[in-house]
């Protein structure tokens, strides 16, 4: 082979990605150092020790049946109020975040993006600030210990997360689809019935998931204002310090179950919206 020849190949050699490689096995250590401790949680409810070890001791579902089964198990009364709660708060927090998206969306001003900060303020802040403040308005209002005062304090954190998945799907919506359906006589509530709602709706339903996670595994807010209304995640808490059983890993491996499958649905949720808007964007090129 001439060195001419041998020249051109190397030219058309296509360059070694060290860098990509390096990205990538580094990205790998980091997802495996942070998901290591919650994997090892999944195979120390199935043990059949009365302590939770690792690796499992046999293999049981007799924490699984303590959960699920146990007469009068404080386990599930405290499942379902959070069920009950997380459940109200990804409501009011759609509501709110979904109208504040679509109304800060529309706003020609110099504050909106002032008042935009203001509703993911209380995501910045530390939580334990968030519950120490609450904590302080609820004491004279008699909302401590009260479901809906934890819906509340819960919403005013979640409606960030549903805000901003809501702001982000409007930044790609065609403003001129509305205009149109104006143009032809439907009213402001008819063109979002039948025309701003069903494009966003993916990232709706994406916010009021991401809310309904905040609430569901969220226990510092719980600690400082549920009282009497035990919550699954401080109930857990409680239980660390003073009874430490295999039930809480299993049902730390319901909350992570529970928390993978919301966030798939999420991400599902996601791809559809930025397929539509591809498609959206395709279908009004000329």
């Amino acid at each position: 082979m001439s060195a001419g020849a041998a020249s051109r190949r190397a030219a058309h050699r296509p360059p070694r990605r060290w860098g990509t490689t390096a990205a990538t096995v580094v990205a790998a250590l980091v997802l495996f150092y942070l998901s290591a401790p919650v994997v090892v949680v999944i195979p120390m409810s199935f043990t059949s020790s009365r302590y939770p070890t690792f690796p499992p001791v046999g293999l049981s579902l007799r924490w699984y049946d303590e959960f699920f089964f146990a007469p009068r198990s404080q386990w599930l009364t405290a499942t379902g109020n959070s069920l009950e709660i997380a459940t109200l708060t990804a409501l009011c927090a759609t509501l709110l975040g979904t109208l504040a998206a679509l109304g800060l969306s529309r706003l020609r001003s110099r504050y909106a993006s002032t008042l935009a900060m203001a509703i993911i303020f209380p995501i910045v802040i530390p939580i334990v600030v968030v519950a120490i403040a609450v904590y302080l308005v609820y004491v004279p209002l008699r909302l401590n210990g009260t479901v809906h005062g934890v819906v509340l304090a819960h919403t005013m954190i979640a409606t960030g997360f549903s805000f901003l998945v809501v702001s982000a799907a409007l930044r790609n919506f065609d403003i001129t689809l509305e205009r149109a359906a104006q143009s032809l006589g439907a009213d402001p509530f008819q063109t979002f019935r039948r025309i701003t709602l069903p494009i966003i709706a993916p990232a709706v339903l994406s916010g009021a998931l991401f809310a309904f996670i905040t609430s569901w595994d969220e226990v510092l807010i719980a600690l400082f204002l549920s009282g009497n209304v035990m919550t699954l995640p401080r109930l857990m808490w409680e239980l660390v310090r003073t009874d430490l059983t295999p039930t809480i890993a299993a049902a730390s491996t319901l909350l992570i179950v529970v928390s993978t499958l919301l966030l798939t649905l999420a991400e599902l949720l996601r791809r559809s919206q930025e397929r539509r808007a591809s498609g959206a964007g395709r279908a009004g090129e000329p």
